[in-house]
């Protein structure tokens, strides 16, 4: 059942990416050019205190206390609605956790562990008889994703992790520490 879904949303996003060429240059054509623009600061003046998943929305934030440094798009597990309950329901925690650990030869390219499951997690899937699982990561797209790169955009395809596209993936990997709490809300 998934492989006919991704199957389908990848054809979507093909054909989404085939007509930008085509509709793409007249949105532009018509765009307002008094637009402000918002200069961004170096990256290595930027202080990020926490993390902020707003999994509605799609959105990852990095904070400094509570002004909002960067944001980004995210793709989350397959089945997003509601807190992971156990490995392979595909969903991605709620609640605060830490950033603890890093990885920069993953399945994914790069990827920042998260500490799930906490000592309530782990109760609460005992108590079911389930395994919590583990392995939630923020990463970018899968190694190798090459031309197809373009068809994870906007769609939620991980296992229950938070994935951003390779290039937010490097800017995230500088901007945020180890230690670094996460806070990840519906």
């Amino acid at each position: 059942m998934a492989i006919p879904r991704l199957l389908t949303r990848c054809f979507l996003a093909f054909f989404i990416a085939l007509s930008l060429p085509v509709y793409g240059s007249e949105l532009l054509a018509r765009a307002d050019t008094r637009m402000p623009v918002i200069e961004e600061s170096p990256a290595d003046s930027l202080v990020v205190n926490r993390v902020l998943v707003k999994k509605g929305q799609r959105r990852l934030y990095l904070m400094n206390g509570e002004e909002i440094v960067r944001s980004y798009r995210i793709s989350l597990g397959d089945n997003p609605e509601g807190h992971k309950l156990y490995e392979g329901d595909e969903r991605t925690p709620e609640g605060d956790y830490t950033l603890d650990w890093r990885n920069s030869s993953s399945d994914f390219y790069k990827s920042i562990h998260i500490s799930y499951p906490s000592a309530l997690d782990r109760e609460m899937a005992e108590n079911w008889g389930l395994d919590p699982g583990g392995s939630i990561m923020i990463h970018g797209l899968p190694n190798g994703a090459g031309d197809m790169a373009f068809a994870y955009t906007g769609l939620d395809w991980t296992n229950g992790c938070i994935a951003v596209n390779n290039q937010e993936m490097d800017e995230i990997w500088q901007l945020v520490n180890d230690g670094t709490p996460i806070r990840i809300i519906p």
